[in-house]
């Protein structure tokens, strides 16, 4: 089931649809890295080459995928 929630990205509020478990591996990651989940989707924003739902899930498996 996706979960859609709005989120800033330099100064524009957009709308992300995500599944529960990306939202939860978002928020580990980001207390991980002392930061807010906010913060963390406009690093991925800056690199990104498709969409925004698609690059944060194919960031958090390449993250998850290092360990």
């Amino acid at each position: 089931m996706l979960i859609k929630k709005s989120v800033t990205i330099k100064k524009h509020r957009t709308s992300l649809s995500l599944e529960k478990e990306f939202w939860d591996a978002l928020k580990n990651i980001a207390n991980e890295q002392k930061c807010s989940v906010e913060n963390l989707i406009t690093n991925i924003d800056k690199n990104r080459k498709t969409s925004l739902a698609s690059s944060i899930r194919v960031y958090l498996l390449k993250f998850y995928m290092k360990d």
